[in-house]
């Protein structure tokens, strides 16, 4: 690997959710990633299907770590790892003998990342729970969706990925930036709830500021605003419009024909149900690529709402080359990009694992 972290050695203990991901974006930008799992089959190996492309671009092997011999080969890699990340439940990798004070002994370089839903403190810290429920108790649910139906189940985006590895993955990458001058390690403690709260702090700010209410679809970015919202077009798909300002509302408007002065100022809370109508109608007179081809060029911030399948073909994306294919699995590639540092197009994941005295054979003489 080429990219800014190669020479950089990470351990992943196998879990789900956010600890493969942060696997995959520390592989991504170039570290060399051991992912260490339970021997038999994966957890999610179900759900995933044959071969998860979230493990791709790192080596795999198998370690039983209540067997004395596995968990010794275990110590002596991470003697050679530069970070390592799990995200087990609080006392789990203590009990195993592999807890930071215990690590710390055998390797003081080394950055401890880890990842817990709720903490390792607090009344919660010891239940299980997975995206949605992080996103109940943070207010950030509540928020979503329409008056008088229950809040939407949104992908597990924003607390695994966005409040979870996202964060592990800077966490790492920011104490590895401390130990070039301090030489010592240190833990990195993540945990979704917070990461949620650090990701919705726009959304704390302007309730503090009393312009954000807590009653759902009542809110600026929470799609009352008639020119912050989805709608359906002629052919039954959608557009999604983001004309928040003045400047960009106009165009907008002027590119669904209507006149500006009819119904009020933009901003005029009074107003929004004349412009929602009105706005409804108007698309509802041409289909989703129709519009999508009217405001090409312009600055009406109206786009259409692709399919997975078809935001492959975006012209767009297609020009970035934001998405690759690996072993004919289209996929999302790495990011961010960098002037001087390339990023390797990341390998198929590895369906024959290692063994564990290859491993550490390989990074003591490294």
């Amino acid at each position: 690997m080429t990219g800014p972290l190669h020479g950089i050695r990470v351990v992943e203990f196998a879990g789900l959710g956010p600890i493969p991901h942060t696997g995959m974006i520390l592989a991504d930008l170039g570290a060399e990633v051991v992912r260490i799992a339970r021997p038999g089959p994966s957890a999610m190996a179900e759900l995933a299907g044959a071969t998860d492309h979230v493990l791709r671009g790192r080596v795999h092997t198998t370690a039983d770590l209540k067997n004395p011999a596995d968990l010794e080969r275990v110590a002596e890699i991470l003697r050679h790892a530069d970070a390592l990340i799990e995200g087990y439940r609080p006392g789990v990798m203590e009990k195993l003998g592999l807890g930071p004070e215990q690590v710390a002994d055998l390797n003081p370089r080394l950055i401890y990342g880890r990842m817990t839903g709720w903490g390792r403190e607090g009344p919660r810290a010891q239940s299980a729970g997975h995206d949605l429920n992080y996103l109940a108790v943070t207010g950030v649910l509540h928020s979503m969706g329409k008056q008088g139906s229950p809040p939407p189940v949104p992908l597990t985006l924003l607390g695994d990925y966005a409040g979870g590895s996202m964060l592990l993955a800077l966490g790492i990458t920011s104490a590895l930036l401390e130990r070039a001058s301090s030489g010592r390690g240190q833990v990195v403690d993540t945990a979704m709830v917070d990461g949620i709260g650090l990701v919705a702090q726009k959304i704390w700010a302007l309730r503090g500021s009393g312009v954000w209410s807590d009653e759902r679809d009542a809110n600026l970015l929470d799609g009352h605003a008639p020119f912050y919202d989805t709608y359906t077009c002629a052919d039954g798909r959608f557009v999604a419009v983001g004309a928040i300002e003045r400047k960009f509302f106009a165009q907008f408007v002027a590119l669904l024909g209507l006149d500006p002065t009819v119904h009020g100022d933009q901003y005029d809370r009074d107003a929004w149900p004349a412009w929602r109508a009105a706005i409804t109608s108007a698309i509802a007179r041409h289909t989703r690529d129709e519009w999508a081809e009217r405001s090409a060029g312009t600055d009406a911030c109206l786009t259409p709402v692709l399919t997975f399948a078809e935001a492959l073909a975006d012209a767009h994306a297609r020009e970035r080359d934001a998405f690759i294919s690996i072993d004919g699995v289209a996929q999302a590639a790495p990011a961010p990009r960098f002037s001087r540092s390339e990023l390797d197009v990341p390998g198929v994941p590895d369906a024959a694992p290692i063994t564990l005295d290859r491993v550490a054979q390989r990074w003591s003489h490294g």
